[in-house]
């Protein structure tokens, strides 16, 4: 069954955590791993509302730590579903820290998750396409169908030959 495409915008999540002492290391940073803990919940949240199915992470495609995240600041973590594919979903991820003192919000990082929607029998089962809804969504939208296919050829899933969107891109830069 080929389901609507829906707007960027009902997948929204948006979660904010207070990073408490157990939460960090011995230098008072938050752990990686609870700030990968963060993100895979609140992108199965916008998986969810996307496609109204249960769905699992099969793949973190991106998490960069550009800075790191201190005892006691505020972390927020805003995603939505950047693209839909058969059966799965790219899931964008920004987290931002708020300045205690301002309270301006920094922005430290992105992530990406790749999420499959599956059925009550545990068979992965199709989702809908995205609309995006702004330029930026447009450009995540965009960059979707390459990043996924250097996840397929990576992880052994298809030729590097047959990535015809990877192929163009290099293409035009030769130039």
């Amino acid at each position: 069954m080929i389901r609507a495409p829906r707007p960027t915008t009902e997948s929204y999540a948006e979660t904010t955590h207070l990073v408490l002492p157990n939460d960090t290391n011995t230098l008072g940073n938050l752990f990686g791993g609870q700030l990968l803990k963060w993100l895979d919940i609140n992108c199965a949240i916008s998986a969810h509302r996307h496609c109204k199915r249960l769905a699992v992470t099969v793949a973190v495609n991106h998490v960069g730590f550009d800075r790191p995240i201190k005892l006691g600041d505020f972390v927020t973590i805003k995603s939505h579903v950047s693209r839909g594919f058969s059966t799965s979903m790219e899931v964008w991820a920004d987290v931002w820290v708020e300045d205690q003192q301002t309270g301006e919000k920094i922005m430290v990082t992105s992530a990406i998750y790749t999420f499959v929607a599956i059925d009550q029998a545990g068979r992965s089962c199709t989702v809908p396409d995205v609309i995006p809804q702004n330029d930026e969504e447009q450009r995540r939208y965009d960059g979707a169908l390459r990043r996924r296919q250097l996840r397929l050829i990576l992880s052994g899933k298809m030729k590097a030959e047959d990535a015809n969107e990877l192929k163009a891109l290099f293409a035009d830069n030769k130039s």
